[in-house]
């Protein structure tokens, strides 16, 4: 699919907005969706008129996938009762679960994990010399996510994005098959991943996966592998995907379909990537496109 050029030589192409997509129904055979930002509402919540979109697309054997850096468990949690018919991808792509069954499985050594560990402990520990960041930690463990911190302030954030959370005395002791491992920056993730994480970019993939949230992982994971490996295990091409992405933890999920859609409230570096601009997550514009896409 050919994309409209409404920029200047040089300068990013801004994404087409939604109300100018082609009349359909369209040939789409794979849907996957951001949560956070995406398809979740201001109240963190799926909103009630995707339900029957949802209905619609598993009677007509469309595919629907949530693509988040949340855990399974947590996705299994929010989509409860429609397993036969969803695919998921978990842990920013480290987890690829399709028709109940895992797809691909990533991850990092203990070794590693324990170095990245001692890595934030220090960023956090200069915090009593004055210069340290305010951070919590999380490894995201295959049967459930840890931490040290106990504090309210850092658990309810941590339990927004993992069900399965043990607190435990040191994380360097954890001997889960370790996923990835989640810095949360009370202060901001973007100068995380720029300051203190910025030597592991060599060796590890560093995502800044929202606003106080940062991801480290195996070298070459990202939800864009994780939905091409949906896409051959449902038989799709790109040219028959939609996806829906908000934050740059999207940005490579963006380049697996001809359908990519950044919402409204997206971060710029993706709305410069996608090819249509959705309404906002607050506006529902996950179900409005799709409504439009299959003219329903």
């Amino acid at each position: 699919m050919s994309r409209p050029s409404h920029a200047p030589p040089g300068q990013p192409t801004p994404a087409t907005p939604w109300r100018d997509l082609p009349a359909g129904p369209h040939d789409i055979r794979l849907v996957v969706a951001d949560l956070d930002g995406t398809l979740l509402n201001e109240h963190g919540a799926v909103p009630s008129s995707f339900w029957p979109v949802l209905d619609w697309m598993r009677g007509h054997g469309i595919t629907f996938v949530p693509a988040s850096g949340r855990q399974y468990a947590t996705l299994h949690q929010i989509f409860h009762g429609l397993d036969d018919g969803l695919s998921y991808v978990a842990e920013n792509g480290n987890l690829v679960v399709h028709q109940g069954r895992p797809v691909a499985t990533h991850g990092l050594d203990l070794d590693a994990s324990r170095r990245i560990i001692e890595i934030v402990r220090q960023a956090a520990g200069a915090r009593e010399g004055g210069s340290g960041r305010n951070l919590g930690l999380v490894v995201c463990g295959l049967d459930s996510a840890y931490v040290e911190r106990d504090d309210q302030a850092f658990l309810a954030e941590a339990r927004k994005y993992y069900v399965r959370l043990d607190v435990v005395k040191d994380l360097s002791l954890v001997t889960d098959r370790v996923l990835k491992l989640a810095v949360f920056d009370f202060d901001g993730a973007q100068d995380l991943a720029a300051g203190p994480l910025a030597p592991l970019a060599d060796t590890h993939q560093v995502v800044v996966s929202g606003q106080h949230w940062v991801d480290v992982m195996a070298q070459g994971v990202d939800k864009g592998g994780a939905v091409r490996q949906l896409q051959q295990a449902v038989g799709v091409t790109p040219a028959q995907t939609v996806v829906f992405g908000d934050y740059l933890n999207d940005l490579q999920m963006l380049e697996a379909a001809d359908w990519s859609f950044a919402m409204a409230n997206a971060h710029p570096d993706v709305a410069a990537r996608a090819r249509w601009l959705a309404p906002a997550n607050t506006d529902d514009g996950v179900a409005a496109v799709l409504r439009r896409l299959f003219d329903l």
